[in-house]
């Protein structure tokens, strides 16, 4: 999975192009609620890998909801495109329409909708026709109900979803100089790949999320941010619990509706999916959707890797291609790419190990005309591991230093949440602990 000690991995979507911020013509949105709240400012990134896929030919089925569904979809579902916008234009800040137009909808809420809408309600036809939808009622309550909330002193947030069926999933918000907010979300519950470094790679598999889920975490990302006062989400990293590459279908699918105009309204640039790469094939699928592709590398010898990742089945060089052509198939201006390696002392930071993904790394530049290739170095987050370690900062810069001298671009991630256990799986896995000491 995504390397989750890379609980702020969240992943420096600074290392993305900045684009103009435009709003549609059709309707004036409001950037801040009335109520001295921070409201959402709604603007939309003009980026021309904006999904390509047109949402409304995404096919519905029983596991996804309207959260799911464009906005061609939608509008027959309800009957009408005017009621299909209104619930789509809820969705974005954060507002559940079932909840908000069953009863008298709150005016601070009817103030943060595009102007055209705020006199436009959703009657009791329309709303059961919603709740239709769903296979548990609605988004909120329904998909995923908000169970736990925490916030570290850097103003890093983490939400606890908990899912219909009980399970509970992460997802974390990550505040930027009070300008923005990255968002990092899960895939699955648990995660097959079994990561030495990663709490949730304890857990084992429980289940993949569905596309609903996925995108449920946007949802309360963006209610959180509205309410708490935390800078707009800007951007999304799918580091968090669980393995992209092992969920395509609902991964892609979250992609799209993130990165369509009229729905969640990202930039494709802003959107990265983070995969192990359990084959050589999983780059090359993920490659057809709206995202930045990353790789979770950790090292560059296949006998380092295959002990990080036990998972692990084939040659790094054989993995390496895979990412090679995905990124081929894909314009010279979109092939921005990024690999994480999650540093832990004594294991995978010394100078060999640098030189090993040097080399490796100069492959793929050549390989690829017009790759940017940005290596996030990570050091070992504790995750109560007997033997590993964090590195010290000293061997860190050294290591970031060695790829510099060799022309290889490389970022330390910053620490963010570690006073809240912001690793993702830490939480979850504590919960599940203290679930099971509770049980008879």
């Amino acid at each position: 999975m995504a390397p989750r000690t890379l609980h702020s991995a969240v992943i420096q979507c600074a290392l993305m192009i900045i684009l103009a911020l435009v709003l549609p013509s059709s309707c004036l949105l409001p950037s801040t609620a009335s109520s001295g709240r921070r409201g959402p400012h709604l603007s939309v990134d003009t980026f021309d890998e904006r999904s390509t896929i047109p949402v409304s030919t995404i096919q519905h089925d029983s596991t996804t909801g309207a959260l799911s569904m464009g906005i061609d979809e939608l509008a027959l579902k309800l009957g009408g495109m005017g009621r299909a916008r209104l619930v789509w234009d809820c969705y974005s800040i954060g507002v559940d329409p079932q909840l908000h137009y069953s009863d008298s909808p709150d005016p601070d809420i009817q103030k943060l909708l595009p102007s055209c809408r705020r006199t436009q309600r959703l009657g009791k036809e329309a709303l059961n026709k919603l709740s239709s939808l769903y296979k548990y009622r609605g988004v909120e309550g329904g998909v995923a109900s908000l169970s736990h909330i925490s916030t570290s002193a850097d103003s890093t947030t983490k939400l606890l979803l908990k899912l219909a069926d009980g399970l509970e999933v992460e997802t974390v918000i990550i505040p930027w100089n009070d300008k923005r907010s990255t968002l990092c979300i899960s895939s699955q519950v648990g995660c097959r790949q079994g990561c030495r470094f990663c709490a949730t790679g304890k857990m084992s598999l429980l289940r993949s999320l569905s596309s609903d889920e996925i995108l449920c975490q946007m949802f309360f990302g963006r209610k959180i941010c509205r309410l708490n006062g935390l800078p707009e989400i800007s951007g999304v990293v799918f580091m968090g619990m669980g393995e992209p590459g092992d969920n395509l279908d609902a991964v892609i699918r979250a992609t799209e509706i993130l990165t369509t105009r009229e729905l969640f309204q990202l930039s494709a640039s802003k959107v990265t999916v983070s995969s192990v790469s359990p084959t050589p094939d999983t780059f090359r699928l993920l490659g057809q959707a709206p995202c930045v592709l990353a790789w979770s590398v950790h090292a560059a010898n296949d006998k380092l890797r295959k002990h990080l990742v036990p998972s692990t089945k084939y040659q790094m060089v054989d993995l390496r291609q895979g990412m090679m052509d995905a990124l081929l198939d894909r314009r010279l201006n979109v092939r921005t790419t990024m690999w994480e390696v999650a540093l832990i002392a004594g294991v995978n930071d010394s100078m060999e190990a640098a030189d090993e993904l040097i080399d490796f790394a100069r492959v793929f530049v050549e390989g690829v005309p017009g790759a940017k290739l940005i290596v996030n170095l990570i050091p070992f987050n504790d995750i109560g591991h007997p033997v590993f370690r964090k590195p010290s900062h000293e061997g860190v810069v050294a290591f970031q230093q060695r790829l510099w001298t060799h022309g290889i671009y490389a970022h330390i991630r910053t620490a963010r949440g570690d006073d809240e256990s912001a690793a993702c799986g830490q939480l979850a896995t504590k919960r599940r602990k203290e679930a099971n000491t509770k049980s008879p």
